[in-house]
């Protein structure tokens, strides 16, 4: 069969999950990964679909879709009217195999598959009539030898079908509509990527914050590997600064960002607080005092650490003041605003479970490099019940790393065109 993949330019995007769309984000926890030198860790990875394993077969006024892959990825399923069709783009999924022996209906009359630009493959399935999907959902297999993305095709019409289409197209319209004054047409990554340093908080000596059997650092590290492989899948170079539970101080943390050249670093927490309620995510910049008190406390513990490794951190605000660093954080400051911007917009748009005032500030040591926009991402309070569920569901943490990507995503866009217009 010979359907082609070269319906419709594909590019990542980020509703709000709403009943209009389906499109359903998993993102597979297993890693490959290689050595990078220091602590740090250089992430790659792809998919495959599993051809003998899968089947498009027919059941009661439809058809039953089961797509078997090696690990799971990001997709995204819409309709496309004249002919009637549903296609499924793919993110970080190998286009290279054979489909045609799949169908076992006859309601799908053709079937194209293949890879339409870097790292983004597409299958599309021609329907001899009006049909919409139902629910879709990617399973991952718990010993992580794979994945399946499983939806439905049930029977409607014309009038079904082409508010199926409307819908579509308002999801596609935007990435993400908290995020105003982004145009559709600058959201796509540039295109070399971005090298994104992820730190995963703590580690080794220093467990972070404890909650029952569960510690941050061990959490940050998996959440950590998940968020670097949604990065990979969109386009960017990623290194994490542990993949592993050792300690790592805040200095060599902020070292690895130069020694990398990153253009970005995303450091992940999930504090807890004692006294007072605090709960939900928030995205920290950087600034000499910190928007509360709270903040602050949050600072004095997470610099803290690096005492525990022999390493005192105490005088060094003197350099971070001097002439040149200063000039140099004149222009990165601004951009890790407005990268801590869009990300919030991108938690938003994915999750429950932001905090009431999700952009604040404070001297987080890790955020201290002059030259390279740094945020800090509290995805939420150990100390708070729905925050430690939210934590540990890997629902959550998968869209909530959607989020993330999102944001980084309209980041890289904007900041590419600012550049460009400051270079003019």
């Amino acid at each position: 069969m010979s359907a082609t993949v070269e319906e419709t330019p594909a590019r990542l995007v980020m509703p709000r999950f709403s009943n209009c769309l389906f499109l359903a984000i998993i993102f597979c926890l297993a890693l490959v990964v290689q050595p990078f030198g220091l602590s740090a860790q250089t992430l790659t990875a792809r998919a495959d679909l599993r051809v003998q394993d899968s089947s498009i077969s027919p059941i009661w006024r439809g058809v039953d879709v089961q797509l078997s892959l090696t690990q799971g990825v990001p997709f995204r399923i819409k309709h496309v009217n004249a002919p009637h069709r549903v296609i499924i783009d793919f993110n970080g999924l190998s286009g290279e195999a054979n489909v045609d022996d799949i169908i076992r209906s006859q309601r799908v009359t053709d079937i194209g598959f293949g890879q339409i630009r870097a790292g983004w493959s597409r299958m599309v399935l021609t329907l001899d009539g009006p049909m919409t999907v139902g629910k879709s959902q990617m399973r991952i297999k718990q010993d992580g030898s794979g994945a399946m993305l499983s939806f439905v095709l049930r029977q409607t019409d014309e009038d079904g079908f082409a508010a199926a289409v409307e819908a579509d197209g308002r999801g596609v319209a935007l990435a993400l509509a908290d995020t105003a004054g982004v145009q559709d047409s600058a959201t796509n990554v540039p295109e070399q990527g971005l090298t994104i340093v992820v730190d995963p908080g703590h580690g080794g000596i220093d467990p972070g914050a404890e909650v029952g059997s569960y510690q941050e650092a061990a959490l940050m590290l998996s959440f950590a590997r998940a968020l670097g492989e949604a990065l990979i899948r969109d386009g960017h170079r990623v290194i994490l600064t542990r993949n592993d539970d050792v300690f790592v101080s805040l200095r060599e943390r902020v070292s690895i960002a130069h020694k990398t050249q990153a253009d970005v670093l995303i450091s992940l927490h999930a504090d807890a607080l004692s006294g007072g309620r605090a709960r939900g995510a928030t995205v920290y910049t950087l600034a000499d005092e910190a928007t509360d008190a709270a903040s602050a406390q949050l600072a004095r513990g997470h610099d803290r650490s690096d005492i525990l490794g022999g390493v005192d951190l105490v005088g060094q605000d003197d350099t971070v003041a001097g002439v040149l660093i200063d000039l140099a954080r004149r222009e990165t400051q601004p951009r890790a605003d407005r990268l801590a911007e869009l990300l919030v917009g991108g938690i938003k748009a994915s999750v429950d479970g932001i905090n009431s005032r999700p952009r604040r500030q404070a001297g987080f040591a890790v955020l201290k490099a002059p030259d390279i926009p740094s945020v800090l991402v509290e995805l939420g309070f150990m100390s708070d019940a729905q925050d430690l569920a939210n934590l540990t569901n890997p629902e959550w943490r998968a869209q909530a790393i959607l989020g993330l990507v999102a944001g980084v995503r309209l980041w890289a866009a904007e900041d590419a065109e600012l550049a460009k217009r400051t270079r003019q």
